[in-house]
């Protein structure tokens, strides 16, 4: 079961008009003032700095109702890492998904060697109450040394091919790096592609592989999510 949903308290808005901008911003390639462009052609005023602390206060807390939402995720964990930008410095995304697709955790560090592996390793199995039965990774030696050191017991697979899921997992972000032009601070970046990888995927299943009515039929139940986690759902319609 879903958590209580986030309190509004103390907003003038309501939970529609905050939550349809939290979506927009993180489903979207959209900065601050393109949403609060969108919202203006439908008669809502609201600034993009009032965007930005929506994004900042409800993103998380909605990323996380989502993520306990979902089903049990898979047993077969891909991870892999890709660099990226921060304050102008190169820093390296790290990014753990099942074999369905689903994001299980991310972490921006400064680096890629084995006590990076190592931390995001130890990251991965709390919260999710068991460990896979396989990880599939590229072949840098410090996932050897991080899986010999955390996950001895789990069967580690290491090839290109087989990694393509966390590869395409990470397209999105790339698109929000380009759009944001880069990020500023390494805690900003953590704080953003935490909520955007449980907002983001849920809006983004695997359309390639259904049919029209059913796409749509899966978007309306994840829509239906989406307002049971905002606390959208079962509110009167506001005027």
């Amino acid at each position: 079961m879903g958590a209580a949903s986030p309190s509004y308290k103390g907003h003038r808005y309501p939970v529609e008009i905050i939550s349809h901008c939290v979506w927009l911003y993180h489903r979207f390639p959209l900065s601050f003032r393109e949403v609060e462009e969108l919202m203006l052609e439908r008669g809502v005023i609201v600034s993009h700095e009032t965007v930005r602390q929506w994004c900042v206060k409800f993103g998380p807390a909605y990323a996380r109702d989502l993520r306990r939402r979902r089903p049990r995720v898979g047993d077969t964990w891909h991870l892999d890492e890709v660099f990226i930008t921060v304050n102008g410095e190169r820093h390296y995304l790290w990014r753990a998904v099942d074999q369905h697709g689903n994001v299980l955790d991310i972490l921006v560090q400064p680096k890629r060697d084995t006590h990076a592996a190592v931390r995001f390793f130890r990251r991965l199995p709390k919260g999710l109450e068991y460990v896979p039965r396989v990880i599939v990774t590229d072949k840098p030696r410090s996932y050897g040394a991080a899986h010999r050191q955390v996950m001895p017991g789990v069967e580690h697979r290491t090839s290109k091919c087989l990694n393509n899921l966390a590869e395409n997992s990470h397209q999105p972000t790339r698109q929000r790096e380009r759009a944001m032009k880069g990020f500023r601070s390494v805690g900003g970046a953590q704080r953003f592609l935490a909520a955007f990888s449980g907002v983001s995927p849920h809006f983004r299943p695997r359309r390639h592989l259904m049919t029209a009515p059913g796409y749509r039929a899966e978007m309306t139940a994840r829509f239906a999510i989406w307002d049971q986690a905002t606390g959208a759902a079962g509110r009167p319609t506001t005027a």
